[in-house]
């Protein structure tokens, strides 16, 4: 047991009562947001509502399962996006897959499962191309995918291989495993947390930078301790542990970040809400989000960044300074914009 469901539980606030052989559970996990927490207590709404993701605990690969380790390609092949977590704590009452705790080891054994699949998936659609009749009309694609498997042979994700913009077009065809945005959750004990070290630390920090994997820390045991504390004593138990913010915070906020994505804000006495969209999106998408009669209708986007008005304090302050503005349907929305949409239809 590494903790995984453990940290899907804390983060949906949900409850797993079993994990049935070859079963997925899914569950939404609100993304916490300080600048929702902020709006709320401005505009004392009826609602409140944070941006959300939809999290999906996979089963964990069985040594010579071939059942398991098709049921966890098929689950990771329709994920946007993958948190591995990774037992570093050391506890004899929580039973252990292994003879002892190895991190690099096991994020390694998960590499390499996604390195062969993708290869797999490789060498079979060269061969196909090879054995048709339109091989020369797909030359291109062929010269990619040559690419890509001396990439894999070379135990390299696919990820880190540079492409240019044809090569990118060509690879959107595929659902490589190694081109997903790959986070890796250390599962820490109390002790290591207190202390700031793990044995091993040195090495799997050195692993996950050379491979350019984000990472973070969590204790998994003090998540849970949070989670079940409110107000004042929470505050005063994180500061205990020395804490400025939970680690189940800063996941889902590198998981979000990890798919590139960004929030902007509605407000109002009704609700304030936090809407999620791509980076680069332009305004009149971003009115997509909420009615598609504001995309079709779409006259102009009223803007205010939440720092503006989290600095001055009301919206009448912000408008007195002149950092109320109104934006064309062109405009790329930012990640924090607190917007009004005007439309017509």
């Amino acid at each position: 047991m590494v903790g995984k469901t453990t940290i899907f539980e804390l983060m949906t606030q949900s409850k797993v009562k079993t994990q049935a052989a070859g079963k997925t559970n899914t569950a939404m996990a609100r993304v916490p947001d300080y600048r929702v927490d902020w709006l709320s207590q401005l505009y004392k709404p009826k609602k409140t509502t944070y941006a959300q993701l939809e999290l999906v605990d996979i089963p964990g690969l069985s040594p010579g399962s071939e059942k398991a380790a098709a049921v966890f390609l098929d689950a990771v092949r329709r994920a946007d996006a993958l948190l591995h977590v990774v037992r570093v704590f050391t506890d004899d009452n929580v039973p252990y897959h292994g003879e002892n705790i190895d991190p690099v080891r096991d994020i390694e054994t998960i590499h390499y499962e996604l390195l062969l699949a993708d290869l797999g998936h490789v060498e079979r659609r060269i061969q196909r191309i090879e054995a048709g009749k339109k091989k020369k009309a797909q030359e291109k694609e062929l010269a990619l995918l040559h690419k890509l498997q001396q990439a894999l042979e070379n135990e390299q994700a696919l990820s880190t291989v540079e492409l240019d913009e044809e090569e990118n077009d060509l690879l959107l065809s595929y659902q490589f495993l190694t081109i997903k945005p790959m986070l890796i959750c250390l599962n820490i004990g109390e002790d290591h947390l207190i202390e700031g070290t793990y044995p091993g630390k040195e090495a799997v920090i050195n692993y996950l930078q050379s491979h350019q994997l984000p990472y973070v820390e969590v204790s998994a045991s003090i998540e849970r301790d949070i989670a079940e504390l409110e107000g004042d004593e929470r505050e005063e138990f994180m500061q205990e542990m020395g804490l400025q913010e939970s680690g189940l915070v800063r996941v889902a906020r590198t998981v979000y970040q990890s798919l590139d994505l960004l929030s902007f804000f509605t407000v109002g006495e009704d609700e304030v809400k936090a809407w999620t969209i791509t980076a680069g999106s332009p305004a009149r998408k971003a009115a997509g989000k909420i009615h598609s009669d504001m995309e079709r209708g779409f006259i102009r986007a009223e803007v205010v960044a939440f720092q503006h008005l989290y600095e001055l304090g009301s919206m009448g302050a912000v408008k007195e300074k002149g950092l109320f503005r109104l934006e064309g349907k062109d405009y790329v929305v930012a990640d924090g914009d607190i917007i009004h949409f005007r439309f017509n239809v």
